[in-house]
């Protein structure tokens, strides 16, 4: 498929600026590109405006302006209606130009707007990212990307412009991203709840917090949580970047991907659950670590080291 170019540039929409969205759109600006925002949240939008994008007043609007168009939606809803609603990106977009979803969202609902997609013209590629605020901010986010290859490879220079270069990975076809992505969270929130458990059971048998990290971490037990993420929490800090409601939102995708596909998921189930009931104690926009705070308030301990 051949790009509409603007100025020899491919010129970028970009649509949802959330905790993501907003650093990951100012690397795109950083990178050269000649860059249009939307998103319903003004004060976004305007400090994006002041870094040298162009504000659209609706996707539709935006979708016209631009050659390629990236959303980074909270779900699967939103995306939908961003899309395929009134007023959306898919009665904008011009043959020749292409959609990234870079949402966590379903692997079927990008797959079911396939034909109509491609049927205008429009290509698509599904790219959602690892790596959490502090890799949106750096520019060092891991991408799973699902579709055409041909096409993947025309969108690596937008790509590279938000993502570590060596941590960008064409999947397979169009869902193939979403499903890596799904599946990525559902093991780190597992290691969340089988991390809280080990390390509250260590501190209430009266080993130190530091011995036991360093015992796990030289053993064959340890993982990338143990031996990193859950270091926040030592500290007291439960990751506001990332809040519980949209960690029930992907587990409960997850759970549903399961389903459809015939596997029994128990344990993705069980851990939805113990996130849900954090996300009950705690408020939805409470941080995506709550689960541990979880353990600690029911055992009543807290869970920090000397650092």
């Amino acid at each position: 498929m051949e790009l509409i170019k603007t100025g020899g540039y491919m010129r970028i929409g970009f649509i949802g600026l959330g905790h993501m969205g907003s650093p990951m759109t100012k690397n795109i600006i950083k990178s050269g590109f000649d860059t249009v925002v939307f998103d319903l949240n003004e004060k976004a939008v305007s400090e994006l405006v002041a870094l040298g994008a162009s504000a659209a007043a609706t996707p539709k609007e935006l979708a016209q302006q631009v050659d390629v168009v990236i959303t980074m939606l909270p779900g699967p809803a939103q995306v939908r209606e961003v899309i395929a609603g009134p007023g959306g990106v898919l009665e904008g977009m011009k043959k020749g130009s292409t959609w990234i979803d870079m949402s966590t969202s379903s692997p079927g609902l990008g797959r079911e707007l396939a034909p109509k997609i491609a049927a205008m013209g429009v290509g698509q590629l599904d790219a959602p990212v690892s790596g959490m605020a502090k890799g949106a901010i750096s520019g060092t986010l891991q991408i799973f990307v699902g579709g055409d290859e041909d096409l993947y490879k025309q969108m690596l220079p937008v790509l590279e412009a938000m993502g570590d270069p060596a941590r960008i990975f064409r999947i397979g076809p169009v869902g193939a991203g979403h499903t890596v992505k799904l599946i990525l969270n559902l093991l780190w929130f597992e290691h969340a709840i089988a991390a809280a458990e080990a390390f509250v059971m260590g501190s209430l048998a009266g080993i130190d917090i530091d011995v036991l990290q360093k015992a796990l971490v030289a053993s064959p037990a340890n993982s990338n949580f143990i031996e990193h993420d859950i270091n926040s929490v030592f500290v007291g800090d439960y990751d506001e970047s990332f809040a519980m409601r949209l960690v029930c939102k992907d587990l409960g995708l997850a759970v549903d991907m399961g389903r459809d596909l015939g596997v029994p998921v128990e344990m993705a189930a069980l851990t939805e659950q113990v996130h849900r009931r954090a996300m009950r104690q705690y408020g939805e926009n409470g941080g995506e670590m709550l689960a541990v705070k979880l353990y600690e308030d029911l055992m009543g301990i807290q869970l920090r080291a000397e650092r």
